[in-house]
C-alpha cells in the first residue's frame, strides 16, 4: 500500500472531492450527519484547508480557522480508513503548521477524542488552566444535518 511519500498535498478548494469528504466527516463523532452544503461552507470560511491525494484520489483532510495573529484553530482532519497508519496526518499537519500565513500564530487549539499521542508529536498538549476555558452550545444554531432553503 501507499506511504507519505506518495502523497500529494493541496490547498486548492477546486481540487478536493466535497462529496467524499462529506461522507468522512458526516461518519465522524464530531459532526455526525453533516451536509456538503455546511462541509463546504466550512471549508470556505478557513483560513487553510489542505487535501492529501495519491494518484488523484483523495485519502485525507483537513482545516485552520485563525485570526492569523494570535490563534488558530485545527479542525476535522480525517484520513480514510484505508490509508491510516501511512503518516498521511502527520504529513498534512506538518505542512498545515507551517503555512506562511500560520507560522507566527501565538497559539494553535484543536479538540480529539481520540488522537492525543498523535498532536502531542506536534507540540500540542493538554490545556494547562482549562477552569480558563469555556464554550457557549447555541440551541438555535444551525442543524448542519440538514441543507438550508
Amino acid at each position: 500500500m501507499e506511504n507519505a511519500a506518495n502523497i500529494m498535498l493541496s490547498t486548492d478548494l477546486s481540487t478536493m472531492d466535497w462529496p467524499r469528504i462529506t461522507g468522512w466527516l458526516a461518519s465522524s463523532y464530531w459532526s455526525p450527519g453533516i451536509s456538503q452544503h455546511y462541509v463546504e461552507q466550512a471549508a470556505r470560511a478557513s483560513t487553510v484547508v489542505i487535501g492529501a491525494f495519491i494518484d488523484g484520489v483523495q485519502v485525507g483532510y483537513a482545516r485552520v480557522i485563525s485570526d492569523t495573529v494570535r490563534f488558530a484553530y485545527l479542525a476535522d482532519v480525517y484520513v480514510d480508513e484505508m490509508y491510516r497508519g501511512k503518516g498521511i496526518s502527520k504529513k498534512i499537519i506538518t505542512r498545515l503548521l507551517s503555512e506562511p500565513i500560520l507560522a507566527q500564530v501565538s497559539r494553535c487549539f484543536l479538540l480529539t477524542g481520540d488522537a492525543h499521542g498523535l498532536y502531542e508529536q506536534f507540540g500540542f498538549q493538554l490545556y494547562p488552566s482549562p477552569e480558563r476555558m469555556m464554550v457557549r452550545e447555541n440551541p438555535g444554531g444551525i442543524d448542519f444535518s440538514r441543507i438550508p432553503a
